[in-house]
């Protein structure tokens, strides 16, 4: 957290979604906070009807919809846009889109990601019915670095849960999403704290 004239000031961060927002909501909560070192400064989404959108407008936060990846120029007008409001770094959370090469060369270092598996295991999609098909006695979820592979970035923190014999995709995704809206409003501040 940086200090000008003995007054806290938070670093302000951006979130991209596609759908629903419940990462979205505890990253918010957790900023509310006093001791956080971030402000939710700018949402985006890449689908024009995503809840998440109602959740930023609700908390008074910027909020759009750009599908973005689909060109360099509207790529760029949000690169421009996340400079303007001095975006320290760009959280992605369930958004369901590969960012192009030029966009994370842009914010090398400063974007991160969520996903549903204990990485490097089970990259991509349909990771709970994998986990399922393969017996697996634990999953979890990673945050990590995002780089132009994918999900293939430095992880920065993970959370295993385990699994039971009467687990289905839907239980699972459940207890894995609980823990995620833990992990990475707790994750967000710790990077941003060793800034």
């Amino acid at each position: 957290m940086r200090k000008l004239n003995g007054k806290l000031l938070k670093y302000n961060i951006a979130i991209f979604i596609s759908g629903r927002g419940s990462n979205l909501q505890s990253i918010i909560n957790y900023s509310l906070k006093n001791k956080t070192n971030y402000n939710v400064k700018i949402v985006i989404s890449n689908k024009q009807k995503a809840k998440g959108l109602s959740i930023a407008k609700k908390n008074g936060i910027k909020n759009y919809f750009m599908n973005f990846t689909k060109s360099r120029k509207l790529g760029n007008l949000v690169l421009n846009d996340l400079k303007k409001n001095k975006i320290k770094l760009v959280c992605l959370a369930g958004f369901m889109r590969i960012l192009p090469d030029y966009f994370i060369k842009s914010y090398n270092g400063k974007i991160i990601n969520i996903h549903p598996s204990l990485l490097p295991k089970y990259k991509g999609l349909n990771t709970h019915k994998r986990v399922i098909k393969n017996k697996e006695k634990f999953t979890g979820c990673t945050v990590h670095y995002v780089n132009k592979y994918l999900d293939s970035g430095r992880i920065i923190s993970q959370k295993k849960i385990k699994i039971n014999s009467k687990d289905t995709e839907k239980t699972i995704e459940k207890k894995v999403l609980k823990i995620e809206h833990k992990i990475y409003p707790l994750t967000i501040n710790k990077i941003l704290t060793n800034l």
